[in-house]
């Protein structure tokens, strides 16, 4: 039977948009209608677009503001003496505005089954399922490792998770059904995963991909370049939209320097790992195209907080200084037992499909 589906994403990097076009892609070839909307288009004027500016500089050039703004309105509380507290739901003011504006959408599109994957959307669709304001059954896809206070809302009916160790918090932290079916990648990356490898654009000098996210946010990326470079390695550096990064990361001899690129499949089946700074996409995507994780010089906040969770359940290395990260490539960077067992364990967190999940709430 046809389903009506909202798809409420935010156009915050691009990881949140990329997990709601691939639920959306599988939704519609299963013969489901799908719609998905940018909840930041849902508050007042002018809103969304501050939000975004702001959150971009604070990560970018002023970190350790971000930093703060996270510990103190998102991060879990700290563990109590007598044992861990549980995440509390946090009630976001931005959501109150977005209210009427998704009511009038509900109405208009008559949705079954409302899914988020956005904790501002998440918190929308919990306020209004507890208030019978929406009358449909919501899910909410959490894109996080580290599951902060805001995706946690009582009123939501399904969380889906990218881990069993996300699954957990988030049913610590609203008492709701909880699922981990996975992280929801194109299956371009899967494919990789499968394909018997291609010969190497240069054997004697195997790549290794770095990540900065859609908006080039990292942390003296062109230094990490050239010190892979110096210890034999081909580092292509994936600036995204960030075109000074990507012209200085140029001038490191040895190093590619990319801009935005749709080819990550094709890129990750020449490389041997990702050397990753977000728990974020791009991360989950290498972990279904079989390249072992290195987490080097997180970017604060929940980036921060998502290397560490990453690194509790096994998939991911830390390396906390630049030594640490060259003998973390010289352990995974070569077949062996150790890259192995990185590759198995990423593989193993695909479990089921989500949208299958979503479609089963109504």
């Amino acid at each position: 039977m046809t389903r009506r589906c909202l798809v409420l994403s935010a156009s915050m990097g691009a990881g949140h948009d990329a997990v709601a076009a691939e639920l959306a892609h599988r939704l519609r070839a299963q013969g489901h209608d799908a719609h998905v909307h940018d909840v930041l288009t849902l508050l007042p004027p002018g809103t969304g677009p501050a939000l975004r500016a702001f959150y971009r500089t604070a990560v970018r050039r002023v970190p350790a503001l971000y930093t703060a703004i996270y510990r103190v309105f998102l991060a879990p509380p700290p563990p109590r003496p007598d044992g861990p507290a549980a995440p509390r739901a946090d009630t976001a003011p931005l959501a109150a505005l977005a209210e009427r504006p998704l009511e009038t959408l509900a109405a208009r599109l008559r949705p079954d089954v409302v899914v988020s994957t956005f904790h501002l959307a998440a918190q929308v669709t919990g306020r209004m399922r507890e208030r019978g304001t929406l009358r449909v059954p919501s899910a909410v896809y959490v894109t996080d490792f580290a599951v902060h206070r805001g995706w946690l809302h009582p009123g939501n009916d399904l969380y889906l998770c990218v881990s069993p160790g996300a699954a957990e918090a988030a049913r610590t932290g609203t008492g709701r059904r909880t699922a981990a079916p996975g992280p929801v990648v194109p299956p371009a990356f899967h494919t990789v995963a499968q394909a018997p490898p291609g010969p190497p654009p240069d054997p004697r000098r195997p790549t290794v991909l770095l990540s900065a996210g859609a908006w080039g946010v990292g942390s003296d990326l062109p230094r990490t370049a050239r010190a892979l470079a110096r210890h034999g390695l081909r580092p292509v550096v994936l600036c995204g939209h960030d075109e000074r990064l990507r012209r200085r990361t140029a001038r490191v001899p040895g190093a590619v320097a990319l801009g935005w690129t749709d080819d990550l499949p094709a890129l990750m089946a020449s490389a041997r790992i990702l050397v990753d700074n977000a728990a974020g996409q791009t991360a989950l995507q290498a972990l279904a195209a079989g390249l072992p994780l290195v987490a080097y010089r997180p970017i604060p906040g929940h980036g921060t907080d998502g290397v560490r969770h990453m690194a509790a359940e096994g998939l991911t290395t830390t390396a906390p200084d630049l030594p640490a990260l060259l003998a973390a490539t010289a352990r995974l960077v070569p077949d062996g037992p150790e890259r192995a067992a990185h590759v198995a364990r990423g593989r193993a967190l695909f479990q089921d499909d989500a949208s299958l999940l979503v479609t089963s709430l109504t």
